[in-house]
């Protein structure tokens, strides 16, 4: 199975930064991309960045955090980070790390999903 851990949430003024980091383990065959998704109170979940941990790195980012935050990756460690920078208010919610990944090579790619991590922007 796939494990996701993440880490790095917490409570910031508006304004103010921070790192968010996931970390997936487990027996695969592969991991085509990794990504974080926000969930605000009351709303569905939205994917704010993604990365493809191929050999070319391509990056994708809800239109909301285009400038403020950045989707990095470490390969080797099947690590993604996510710097959250001028954070606002409706950035509070919960961080859901997602990869998509084969555990076996006959089968097909799946949705993997972390537990959360709580992110609150406020004063």
């Amino acid at each position: 199975q796939v494990q996701l851990v993440e880490s790095g949430g917490g409570l910031v003024q508006p304004g103010g930064s921070l790192r968010l980091s996931c970390a997936a383990s487990g027996s695969m065959f592969s991991i085509h991309t990794m990504g974080w998704y926000h969930q605000a109170p009351g709303k569905q979940r939205e994917l704010v960045a993604q990365i493809t941990l191929g050999y070319e790195s391509i990056t994708n980012y809800a239109n909301s955090v285009k400038g403020r935050f950045t989707i990095s990756r470490d390969t080797a460690k099947n690590t993604v980070y996510l710097q959250m920078n001028s954070l606002k208010p409706e950035d509070t919610g919960v961080y859901f790390c997602n990869t998509v990944a084969q555990l076996r090579e006959v089968d097909d790619e799946d949705d993997y999903w972390g537990q959360g991590t709580q992110v609150t922007v406020s004063s």
